[in-house]
């Protein structure tokens, strides 16, 4: 029971959130704060509740997406469906239920503890979409695959969201003394949220026409059911070669540094020179399995960037 209930709540994927956000505070934030000798204001204990409650919400939505889903992943992967086989369905609903509470709950004490009521909202629409996503928008042209790029981009986000406002109350005067702001390191961390925004895009894009078949079956508008294979290749490919292209304007214009240029050709360039050569050749779901695997080592090497330019 317990293996099957990290199964269902993707445990390693949990992880990685986990990972991103402590990356995005110790080796992007907390370095340029250093520069100006700032210091993070958000306490251990309460950034380790603002992890936490991601990775609850996170995980009742891998849990409801299952839920809906049992039909569709029975068609395309029948091997990993547990809904409804090791966990009853009820019992995934309570879980579902659970994992969402905390995570909400915990969203909203965190809001008022930054004095920041508003950010509430963000926890609980977050809930709310992943919900609607399971129920409605994954089964509607796009809406569904731009979602989860939005809220995967989130993810690295929301640590300076709450960062920010501590910074500046604690800072206030400083600021206006010197006359400098924390933009540097909205923009640092906007980068990789674009980043996990444009590979995660293309990646469901990819699992969409790795699951054609079900999809198709079952009545789903997804992009290669509406569209076609074809078309859908030419989507995913048009962005790879823009992220290839994002990602040379971004070293072009603010970044410099033989470290950073290897470390962009050599873990992200070529990299994705090879995805785009994959999908291209890709003919069955096997192809397509791999393409898509591929694309969350792309993310998780764009991810380590941030860790060796800081042990650089």
């Amino acid at each position: 029971m317990i293996l099957s209930i990290i199964r269902l709540i993707r445990f390693p994927n949990l992880l990685i959130v986990a990972a991103t956000q402590y990356l995005m505070r110790w080796f992007v934030i907390n370095p340029i704060l250093k520069i100006n000798n700032f210091e993070l204001q958000l306490d251990e204990l309460h950034f380790a509740l603002l992890v936490f409650s991601t990775m609850c919400i996170t995980a009742a939505g891998y849990i409801i997406n299952d839920y809906f889903d049992r039909k569709t992943d029975m068609y395309n992967r029948p091997e990993r469906v547990v809904v409804g086989k090791t966990i009853d369905r009820r019992l995934a609903m309570i879980l579902h239920i659970v994992f969402n509470s905390i995570g909400v709950l915990l969203g909203v004490y965190l809001s008022f503890h930054i004095n920041q009521i508003g950010f509430s909202v963000v926890f609980i629409l977050i809930a709310g979409l992943l919900w609607y996503y399971s129920t409605t928008y994954k089964r509607q042209f796009l809406i569904g695959n731009i979602i989860v790029a939005v809220l995967t981009a989130l993810v690295p986000f929301i640590v300076v969201l709450f960062e920010i406002p501590l910074l500046n109350a604690k800072y206030k005067d400083l600021l206006i003394q010197i006359g400098i702001t924390f933009n540097v390191i909205i923009w640092w961390v906007a980068g990789y949220s674009f980043f996990a925004f444009l590979t995660t895009l293309f990646r469901e894009i990819i699992k969409d026409i790795e699951d054609f078949e079900g999809d198709y079956e079952l009545g789903r508008n997804s992009i290669p059911v509406v569209l076609g294979i074809f078309y859908s290749k030419l989507i995913v490919i048009f962005l790879i070669l823009f992220t290839m292209t994002s990602l040379l304007y971004v070293y072009a214009e603010y970044l410099s540094g033989n470290f950073s240029l290897m470390y962009f050709i050599f873990a992200l360039f070529l990299p994705l020179l090879f995805l785009l050569y994959k999908v291209i050749r890709a003919k069955d779901k096997r192809d397509y399995h791999f393409a898509s695997n591929f694309t969350k080592i792309i993310m998780l090497l764009g991810l380590r960037y941030s860790v060796a330019l800081i042990l650089l």
